[in-house]
């Protein structure tokens, strides 16, 4: 039955592909194989199926170089912008810093040029003041002179009636009219030069309140320049705080509690920015809108640096940085918690710290293999297990980016990759979390 099939076969199959024989020739004569048309069949299947096969293995390949070079190039410029951004961020920063130093700066000499023309004003009103006064008493001792005078010249129609009998008398009254006469020209004078004294005090204060209108109007030119590069330093300040409060809120992160733990450690040179005090001529500080603008964006460019200096110390960025691909997530695996997340690389893959901190363990532990541990700020803890070689030591400072070994499979492993974990306070979180907001700053 069997047979009969397989002579069907062959001869449906001999149209197409018809009996060949193969012929060996050796020194015990010549033999020869037949390949009947099933067996032909057979081969040029099996052919097929393996050409197909290496042709998707070939692709899978291809594939994941593709990948694994894409992911390679997008970590790359996600790099590139950020440096770019950090950069053009510091720029402005200091832009404005200077721009607002200078407009401190001409403001504070406009408000000394207002003090000076008010202290001539003053000084002039007062002059007019006593210009006044003085005018006012030689007019009450002109009228008193005149009406003297009129008195005077009473009497001395009285006594020239009496000229005959009193010649001596006479001669004082004359002499006591010509004092008069002479007081009251010298009173004449004094009044004159004085109300020429008042007319150019006037002019004097004319021209101060005109001077004054002018710094006054200076005074409003600086003001509204002032508003407009607060402005525009406060929009720039808010534009670079937000996508870092969104960074430290995607990590799970408290603002107000990591800046309080930045400023309590800090380290730097220079120290924070201190307030601006603007202080008048006895002293007093002057509590004005300016100031209190400069001070709020003093606070927020010390803000900046604060979240610069906590993005350094806090596990967000990336632990490869050469093409890799991501095998395994954090959580629940085959029945167990997974703790972390895995990479996988070629051996010896360079492994980087993600965050500025100290080392607490290197060697080996049993699961993990050769192992590295990283305590950071604010109790934060990494750990980079299954490691072939290990270039760090306990006890040792390293910063975001050193390398700390190169991949392997030791310990619990199948294969050659990177276990990565993010610990707080010795609780295992979502390294995701912390590698999708670091896409954000780093």
């Amino acid at each position: 039955m069997k047979r009969r099939l397989s002579d069907k076969i062959n001869a449906r199959l001999e149209r197409h592909l018809p009996e060949q024989r193969l012929f060996m020739k050796s020194e015990q004569g010549t033999r020869f194989v037949r390949l009947r048309p099933l067996m032909q069949a057979g081969v040029l299947a099996g052919g097929a199926l393996f050409l197909g096969w290496t042709v998707v293995v070939t692709s899978f390949f291809l594939i994941g170089t593709i990948s694994s070079g894409s992911s390679r190039d997008q970590t790359a410029r996600a790099y590139t912008a950020y440096e770019t951004r950090l950069a053009a961020i510091s720029e402005e920063r200091d832009s404005r810093t200077a721009e607002a130093e200078q407009a401190l700066n001409r403001f504070y000499a406009a408000l000394d040029e207002v003090s000076k023309m008010q202290s001539t004003v003053l000084a002039a009103e007062q002059r007019v003041r006593e210009l006044e006064t003085g005018i006012e008493v030689i007019q009450r001792t002109l009228r008193r002179t005149v009406s003297e005078r009129n008195e005077a010249r009473d009497e001395v129609q009285t006594l020239m009636a009496r000229i005959e009998d009193a010649p001596e008398a006479a001669a004082q009254a004359e002499r006591l009219a010509a004092d008069r006469s002479t007081t009251a020209l010298a009173l004449a004078d004094a009044l004159d030069a004085t109300a020429l004294e008042r007319d150019e005090a006037r002019v004097v204060a004319e021209g101060a309140d005109a001077e004054i209108a002018r710094m006054e109007t200076m005074a409003e030119v600086v003001a509204e320049r002032n508003d407009r590069i607060f402005t525009r330093l406060e929009e720039a300040l808010e534009t670079s705080l937000a996508p870092l409060d969104k960074v430290f809120s995607r990590a799970g992160i408290s603002s107000d509690a990591l800046l309080s733990s930045v400023r309590s450690g800090y380290s730097g040179q220079g120290g924070p920015l201190e307030p601006v005090v603007i202080s008048t001529r006895g002293g007093s500080a002057i509590p004005d809108i300016e100031t209190e603008r400069a001070n709020r964006i003093l606070d927020k460019l010390d803000e900046v640096d604060a979240y610069r200096l906590a993005a350094e110390t806090i596990p967000l960025a990336h632990p490869l940085r050469s093409a890799h691909r991501r095998t395994s997530g954090f959580g629940p695996r085959w029945g167990r918690m997974h703790s972390g997340m895995d990479f996988a690389a070629g051996r010896d893959t360079p492994i980087h710290t993600t965050a500025d901190g100290v080392v607490t363990f290197a060697g080996w532990q049993s699961g993990y293999g050769k192992l590295v541990k990283i305590r950071h700020a604010l109790g934060f803890e990494t750990r980079y297990a299954h490691l072939n070689t290990i270039g760090v030591k306990v006890g040792q400072r390293v910063s975001r980016g050193d390398t700390l070994g190169g991949m392997g499979t030791t310990g619990r492993s199948t294969g050659v990759h990177l276990h990565y974990e993010v610990r707080r306070g010795g609780q295992a979180l979502n390294p995701n979390t912390f590698l999708s907001a670091g896409q954000d700053v780093f």
